[in-house]
């Protein structure tokens, strides 16, 4: 079973898209904006899900990333 939270590659432009459940939620920049979709979406606590493998899914890049060439 994947994590049905989805936080994609880098886009373009920077930023990294979100899915829940295969759903297009947002585009986030930060783990900030990312805290703040996920607490948009109902998910209590968000800030404690970012590192947990069951619940979020970093594909394309790096965990924490959210723009090419960033540290």
């Amino acid at each position: 079973m994947s994590a049905p939270i989805v936080v994609h590659g880098f886009s373009l432009t920077g930023g990294r898209a979100v899915t829940i459940n295969d759903e297009i939620v947002g585009l986030v920049y930060d783990d900030w904006g990312l805290i703040e979709l996920l607490r948009w979406a109902g998910l209590r606590d968000a800030e404690h899900y970012l590192e947990n493998a069951e619940w979020i899914e970093w594909r394309g890049g790096w965990p924490h990333r959210y723009r090419w060439g960033c540290s």
